[in-house]
């Protein structure tokens, strides 16, 4: 079993910034990848980036260059820094843990907003 919170959701201005934090707790040593997801409204959910124990990283192409994932080991966290806003990038935003035993687990999600 692995929990994840999410926190540092919120409203922001286009061409704002965000910084996503996400904790883990539980079976961490079997976590492999760790990601961000989002889900906007009427749409499927998608991976914006993801980030492996070895520190690999995989980005959508709509954020890259403007978000950036990064992940503590020792702290059991992993974050997303979301520099340029667009208002397209409103959605709920979840935490993933991808097993090694291929299982996943989601936290509850954070709204980020994008508005002026």
């Amino acid at each position: 079993q692995v929990q994840l919170v999410e926190s540092g959701g919120g409203l922001v201005q286009p061409g704002g910034s965000l910084r996503l934090s996400c904790a883990a707790s539980g079976s961490i040593f079997s976590i492999y990848v760790m990601g961000w997801y989002r889900q906007a409204p009427g749409k499927q959910r998608e991976l914006v980036a993801a980030i492996t124990s070895g520190g690999s990283t995989n980005y959508a192409d709509s954020v890259k260059g403007r978000f950036t994932i990064s992940r503590d080991n020792a702290k059991n966290t992993v974050d997303l820094q979301m520099n340029s806003l667009k208002p397209e990038d409103t959605a709920v935003y979840y935490c993933n843990a991808h097993l090694v035993s291929s299982m996943d687990y989601w936290g509850k999600g954070t709204l980020v907003t994008v508005s002026s």
